[in-house]
């Protein structure tokens, strides 16, 4: 897209004051990063950890990165410095590999659990049953480097609007019911993309992930 800034306004200006809009910027180059950079926008989300170190030397130290992708745990290491939140921490072992690898860096970095909401086994995430057991076993909300802030989730790529909206409706949900047990920093309901994002805002979403309707279709 020739003007992402304008894009970006337009669906920044439709939303409440109070949500987190991430600019889902990967494969786009750092140019038009920059565009949006300049009038203000600070949240932007990578997807592979290589394209992400290559981006965050070029843009000023105030950015705030978001991975939103699936995130190795082979890759941990090399992404903690770099990211404001992870969006995907999908599994124990993850988590664990993050509680490891932020102690030997003294590195604070906030994080959302993935949960698997859609219908598609494609996609990545706690079942539902799989966190209520994991944060019945886990301490999570006293570690002075990895900060849970809250869940995200993908719905089914469908033109099943009702079946969405149950989805995201769920995901909600389980934030709730969590949130109990969670604390003051259990604020961040990840969920809602370019195609569901209306949906999403209607189910209680505090933060979209939105890529092709501000920058256009990928660049591969």
């Amino acid at each position: 897209m020739k003007y992402p800034e304008e894009a970006y306004q337009k669906i920044k200006n439709s939303l409440p004051n109070d949500l987190c809009l991430v600019a889902v910027s990967k494969t786009h180059p750092v140019e038009a990063i920059k565009k949006l950079y300049e009038i203000g926008v600070r949240d932007f989300g990578e997807n592979k950890v290589q394209e992400l170190s290559q981006k965050v030397p070029l843009m000023p130290s105030d950015t705030r990165w978001h991975m939103i992708g699936h995130l190795q745990r082979n890759k941990v290491k090399q992404v903690l410095p770099l990211v404001h939140l992870i969006h995907s921490v999908d599994s124990p072992r993850l988590y664990r590999e993050l509680l490891k690898e932020s102690e030997k860096q003294q590195t604070e970095v906030g994080i959302l659990f993935q949960i698997h909401i859609a219908q598609e086994e494609s996609k990545y995430g706690f079942s539902p049953e799989a966190f209520r057991e994991f944060i019945r076993k886990e301490v999570l909300f006293d570690h002075p480097y990895i900060k849970p802030r809250g869940l995200m989730g993908m719905a089914s790529l469908t033109e099943d609007n009702a079946r969405i909206e149950s989805e995201f409706a769920f995901l909600k949900q389980l934030f709730e019911e969590t949130k109990p047990q969670a604390g003051t920093d259990w604020k961040e309901l990840s969920m809602g993309m370019s195609q569901d994002y209306g949906i999403a805002l209607a189910q209680g979403s505090t933060m979209l992930r939105i890529g092709s309707q501000i920058f256009g279709s990928r660049q591969y």
